[in-house]
Order: structure tokens, then C-alpha cells, then sequence
């Protein structure tokens, strides 16, 4: 099942499909030579904003390095690489129940756009240019940010603010609790408590803090959406528990 209107998507890239439609025109012997589209100039640019956001999705990276056009050559193809990239989108985008019919294996899938917001606004600018490790690293920090705001404090961060945080210790004054279920003392309170500290930790020692002493190579798609996964679920405990706070 897909989440965006296939219709809408297709409607977006066949007016740019049409307004880029180009040929040569002009005479070698005469004025010379030189392309035209069918669209006026006014037309494209306003269909281009809409359509690039569309690559954004389906294409991530596609403007790394980004498109460029030489205007002051006249025979060159204005618009062509946006256009071929349009088609080729149209047509996974027309196609793809049937694509995944056959190349997949009907597994559910998941959209990193869906996650918690807090991992999405931290990581989309980043991904959608392809920069995936560092759309991970974006979004574990507006995690602990969040995480911060929430419990009023900035003095720490990270593993520590995440172990103090869901202590089954009583809250004093200047370090508040986050409490996922009532403090009622029962296993499943503790074990809960005991939870969101290990995940935290596992997030921030097993992948924030390795990426601060390797080398800045970037990891696979794939990676970071199970990363970013782990960080929506963190940050979904984070945002649903209650703040008990020193009396």
C-alpha cells in the first residue's frame, strides 16, 4: 500500500513532462541553431519547486552534485536532465504495485516521514539530499534536545540525561523523572523504567558516539531507517511519559 495519491504525483510530472518537451530549432546556415521548449518560461518555474520535492521522495540525492544548465549556450538541452529524471519517476511511480508484486517479497515497509516528528524534523533536510549519516546524527540530537526541553534541563546530555531521566529513584528538585507507567514498585514498572534506559544507551553508545571517532563515511539507506527506527520508538516513550517532578 502506498502513501501518497499516484494520481496527484503523475498529474505534477506530466505538466512538467510537457512544458520541458524540446526540440532544435533554427538553421545551421541561417541563424543557427538552438533548443526550445514548448512551455514559457514563467510556467516551468512554477511547476519546479512541486515537481523537485517529488524527486526528494522518491530519488533521494538526485541534485547531489546539483543539475546544472549552461544558458549561455544555445543548443544546450534546457530542462533535459529534469525532464528524463521525471520521466523515469512517472514511471515507478505508475508502476510500482506491480513492480513490488514482482521484485518484492510483500513485507510491510515503513516511511521514515511517518516516524516520531521529533526524528523526522531533525533528520528530513539531511536525508532528502542523500546525507544519511548525517540526518541520523541530526535526528539523535534533536532527540536528547527534546528530551532536555522536557525535563528543563541542559547540565546533561545524551546516555546520562536518558539513564537519569527514567531512574526509578524519586524525582529531587533539579532532576524531574519520566515515568512510563505509574511508579507503583511492580516488575513491569521496572522493567519498563529499566527499558528506555538500555535502548538510550544502546542509541547513543552504539551508534551517536561511534560516528564522533570513525571515519565521516557515509552508511546505507537502509541503515539509517532502521537507525532512525530506533530513535522514533526512544522518542515516542520520551514524549508519552509523565513528568514527575520534586515536590
Amino acid at each position: 500500500m502506498v502513501d501518497y495519491s499516484i494520481e496527484w504525483v503523475v498529474k505534477q510530472l506530466d505538466e512538467f513532462i510537457e512544458l520541458t518537451k524540446g526540440r532544435y530549432k533554427g538553421s545551421p546556415e541561417d541563424m543557427g541553431v538552438w533548443w526550445s521548449v514548448s512551455g514559457d518560461s514563467d510556467s516551468i518555474k512554477a511547476q519546479l519547486p512541486v515537481v523537485e520535492r517529488i524527486f526528494d521522495r522518491f530519488v533521494p540525492g538526485w541534485n547531489n552534485p546539483p543539475i546544472l544548465y549552461n544558458l549561455d549556450e544555445p543548443t544546450e538541452q534546457l530542462w533535459g536532465r529534469h525532464r528524463d529524471l521525471a520521466l523515469r519517476v512517472k514511471t515507478f511511480v505508475e508502476r510500482e504495485q506491480e513492480i513490488r508484486c514482482y521484485l518484492g517479497d510483500g513485507a510491510p515497509n515503513i516511511s521514515a516521514s511517518n516516524l516520531h516528528p521529533w526524528v523526522w524534523s531533525g533528520a528530513a533536510s539531511l536525508w532528502q539530499s542523500g546525507h544519511f549519516r548525517s540526518a541520523v546524527e541530526d535526528a539523535a540530537k534533536k532527540v536528547n534536545a527534546e528530551t532536555q526541553n522536557k525535563l528543563h534541563r541542559r547540565d546533561v546530555s545524551e546516555t546520562r540525561l536518558f539513564n537519569e531521566a527514567f531512574s526509578e529513584d524519586p524525582a529531587v528538585p533539579g532532576k524531574p523523572r519520566l515515568r512510563r507507567m505509574s511508579p507503583d514498585g511492580s516488575n513491569t514498572y521496572r522493567s519498563m523504567q529499566r527499558g528506555a534506559r538500555a535502548l538510550a544507551e544502546g542509541i547513543y553508545a552504539g551508534i551517536r558516539n561511534p560516528f564522533n571517532h570513525e571515519s565521516p563515511h557515509d552508511i546505507d539507506e537502509q541503515v539509517a531507517l532502521e537507525y532512525l527506527a530506533a530513535l522514533s520508538i526512544l522518542a515516542r516513550w520520551v514524549d508519552e511519559s509523565e513528568l514527575e517532578e520534586a515536590a
